[in-house]
């Protein structure tokens, strides 16, 4: 896992949460991880990760996402088993 994903998984699962993640750097990450991204309608996309279905939204504002999205997505990773403690020492 490069430096960049490392620090933005750290990032989401901090608390309080980041109120500065782009919506992009969350997309690279999944991406990363091994995610399946299909846009939906409007701003909705699903996403399965590690056969876990869940679904996110683009924010419609700006490109930073909030902070109750970064913890949906933060309880979306535990569920489909990605952690910050399984990828601290990779």
């Amino acid at each position: 896992m490069s430096h960049k994903h490392a620090h933005l998984l750290a990032a989401i699962f901090s608390d309080p949460p980041s109120g500065n993640i782009h919506w992009r750097e969350v997309e690279s990450l999944l991406h990363h991880l091994g995610a399946a991204i299909e846009t939906g309608h409007g701003a909705r996309f699903r996403i399965v990760l590690n056969g876990f279905e869940f679904y996110l939204h683009h924010p419609h504002n700006s490109s930073t996402c909030s902070k109750q999205d970064i913890k949906q997505l933060r309880e979306h990773l535990a569920r489909a088993g990605v952690t910050l403690s399984s990828y601290e020492k990779k």
